[in-house]
């Protein structure tokens, strides 16, 4: 671990000075990139420096605890500065094993989030509905923006499916974990028995991919243009400005009718369509990868059932991790920083055993 540390900090020392070199400010490419390298070493060298000091304050304690005729006043304190070199050595040794862990080069991605009614009908697209805001108001505190790609609204306000962009630092680092089944049992405002109701909405969240990941060939795209209409006769445009987009070889269709202008649709629906072969991409590498390992939060996999809403209860059950928190208002209005640091604790953890397997 040691001699991969010493690499970093020669790296960190590297790419500072270039950063300082007149032809590297000057290229704005070259320095992007640098800048943030810079970014994402800086944290491990800082933790690192820190554990080299704790080192040497522990080494010096050691050093004046064995020198001869000591009074007891400076032999008090020497044994504290060894007992809190020892404790900074022990903490910051598990953060520089968490930060040496690989990064999943996605994290730092902007994300397009895939909310679908599933079992339930009407009852689970108001749940679509639900989760679509809380989404919206966890992107808000975060100070992440989020814009509709592409939405298919219910007569009563739900959603059968709506797709949406959010756009921050750090955004797919930490909803990639809400990728999964999420269940609702409540009572529909419908029931007149007061009977509770199971239903079930899928969410994916894709990384948004660069045009550079994923190549795709106009030849493989077939476009067909229709007139959009929303619940109800809702926004009905009287010009053919909805579009939808089948991706020929893997059969994926997007569909965007949220803007008024032809071309502005047919932008949505090409980012969607490439971060979902994006995503496919991703999918079909990490079953090579971890055909005999399973992460211990799941496999984001869309079929996977990853956390229920117990209304009746007041209550939200995460099933990968067990963790049951009893402020399901809270978590609805986008209280969400509880759950996911829970499952990026998890995450860690399995990746540090397995490393440490390995």
């Amino acid at each position: 671990m040691f001699e991969k540390l010493k690499a970093v900090e020669a790296r960190y020392e590297e790419v500072g000075e270039q950063l300082m070199q007149p032809e590297v400010v000057s290229d704005q490419a070259r320095f992007t990139a640098l800048m943030k390298e810079h970014k994402q070493l800086t944290p491990v060298v800082e933790a690192y420096r820190a554990y080299s000091k704790a080192l040497t304050d522990g080494e010096e304690a050691r050093q004046l605890l064995d020198e001869p005729g000591l009074d007891r006043e400076m032999k008090e304190l020497a044994e504290e500065e060894l007992a809190d070199a020892r404790n900074r050595e022990e903490t910051l040794a598990e953060e520089l094993k968490i930060l040496l862990l690989p990064k999943d080069p996605n994290d730092d991605k902007n994300v397009i989030v895939e909310i679908r009614g599933g079992a339930g009908g009407e009852e689970a697209a108001l749940f679509a509905g639900a989760l679509m805001r809380m989404y919206s108001m966890y992107a808000e505190a975060r100070r992440w923006k989020t814009e509709v790609m592409s939405s298919n609204e219910t007569e009563l306000g739900g959603y059968k499916e709506v797709s949406f962009m959010v756009e921050g630092e750090g955004a797919y680092s930490r909803l990639k974990y809400e990728s999964g089944v999420h269940r609702v049992q409540r009572v529909p405002e419908t029931e007149t028995a007061g009977r509770i109701h199971t239903s079930t909405v899928t969410v994916a969240v894709l990384p948004e991919a660069e045009d550079v990941e994923v190549e795709i060939n106009p030849a493989d795209l077939q476009i067909d243009t229709y007139r959009s209409g929303g619940a109800g006769g809702q926004h009905v445009n009287k010009t053919e400005s909805a579009i939808r987009i089948t991706h020929l070889p893997t059969g994926l269709v997007v569909e965007c009718q949220d803007e008024r202008s032809q071309h502005k649709n047919k932008e949505k629906a090409m980012k969607v369509l490439r971060s979902r072969l994006y995503d496919k991409m991703l999918e079909e590498q990490n079953q090579q990868i971890a055909s005999d390992r399973k992460s211990q939060v799941g496999t984001g996999d869309r079929s996977e059932r990853i956390r229920t809403y117990n209304y009746p209860q007041g209550r939200v059950t995460d099933h990968r991790i067990g963790l049951t928190l009893y402020k399901i208002e809270q978590i609805l209005n986008g209280d969400l920083d509880e759950v996911i640091d829970a499952l990026i604790t998890a995450d860690r953890a399995a990746k540090l055993q397995n490393s440490e397997e390995d």
